[in-house]
């Protein structure tokens, strides 16, 4: 099954209800995004596989690379994990992405009981692929050395070729 095709899209829209899977806004009242739980990025690689990639709210998956961008995540986390984690009780009062869940669910009791709601339901998601899984656990320790080096060359070339033109740009 490819994710960009329209089999796959409404497999992810019915599963979770046309809903974002994160904050439970209806998708077809805001701007909705092609999401990976598993971020693409200089710290993860998340594929574009099913079971990875959802459909989420603009906003979402905006606030969810604050997470997705660190280096690393609290407990062994994922990204979308440890977005799905900020209840107010394990960060400090100015956590941006607390902040962001207070605002889509004032109600301390209903915003902890959604978002452990949520997290379950994305991990069941999750297993509903368990090719996914096997190759991701195995990804998980080859990964981020790859990354680094990957990062690390990109770089030295981006480096090599920005200088390779400013030289030349005449001098006047």
């Amino acid at each position: 099954m490819r994710v960009d095709g329209e089999e796959y899209d409404r497999l992810v829209r019915d599963r979770f209800g046309d809903r974002c899977p994160y904050c439970l806004c209806d998708l077809a009242g805001t701007v909705s995004v092609i999401e990976h739980l598993d971020g693409m990025n200089r710290y993860r690689a998340g594929l574009h596989v099913p079971g990875n990639v959802l459909v989420a709210c603009r906003r979402c998956n905006g606030e969810k690379r604050r997470d997705d961008s660190r280096k690393t995540l609290p407990g062994g986390l994922l990204g979308w994990e440890a977005f799905l984690s900020h209840d107010g009780k394990g960060c400090d009062s100015a956590c941006l992405t607390c902040g962001y869940w207070q605002n889509v669910w004032p109600d301390e009791t209903g915003r902890r009981v959604r978002l452990s709601e949520n997290l379950e339901r994305l991990r069941s998601f999750r297993k509903s692929f368990p090719e996914l899984e096997r190759v991701s656990q195995n990804l998980a320790n080859v990964l981020p050395q790859l990354l680094a080096n990957l990062y690390s060359d990109c770089q030295v070339f981006a480096e090599t070729e920005i200088r390779t033109l400013l030289e030349k740009i005449p001098t006047t």
